[in-house]
């Protein structure tokens, strides 16, 4: 009697039409499922800054940021001039060569995208994959320097917005430090 209910629902289990309990199907579909979340959860992980440069300087609390067209990715100058504001540090964009004479610290920034499509997307978007930022001072001095690269094994935060990738290289362009 024991054996009774696992009797019974092996029993159940072959005579009932369609779906059932051991299907293997919702297993499958579940072991996916978790795969596509772990992938999306990993696209949009957290970046880091690299290959940070930083001489001391006095502190800044405005800057000009000299537009780059070469640079295909329309968001990166907006997502900078976002993240110089939570350090508390103007910034106006200027074309290449146009700022005045008064600006006394300078950010160039450099960019590369490549298209993919994204977790649970059905077409091609762009991403940002690489993006060096450099700080000079009215003299052309570098004052510091600061990128961001696509992690190559897991590219980890390659879906992550333009501004979650730049953050941690403006923080430490204007702190020195990488977190």
């Amino acid at each position: 009697m024991r054996h009774f209910p696992l009797f019974a629902l092996a029993a159940a289990a072959l005579v009932l039409p369609g779906c059932s309990v051991i299907s293997p199907a919702p297993v499958l579909e579940l072991v996916k499922a978790t795969g596509a979340v772990a992938v999306s959860a990993i696209s949009h992980g957290p970046s880091s800054a690299k290959n940070t440069v930083y001489h001391e300087h006095k502190a800044l609390d405005t800057v000009c940021v000299e537009y780059n067209p070469l640079t295909p990715d329309p968001d990166i100058a907006p997502a900078l001039q976002a993240e110089l504001r939570t350090h508390e540090i103007d910034s106006r964009i200027y074309e290449e060569g146009g700022a005045p004479a008064s600006c006394k610290f300078r950010v160039t920034y450099t960019a590369d995208i490549e298209w993919g499509i994204p977790p649970f997307g059905s077409g091609y978007k762009s991403y940002m994959r690489d993006a060096t930022l450099t700080l000079r001072d009215e003299n052309g001095t570098v004052l510091s320097s600061s990128a961001y690269a696509l992690d190559g094994t897991f590219q980890m935060g390659k879906w992550s917005t333009s501004r979650s990738k730049l953050a941690p290289v403006v923080t430490a362009l204007v702190t020195g430090f990488d977190h």
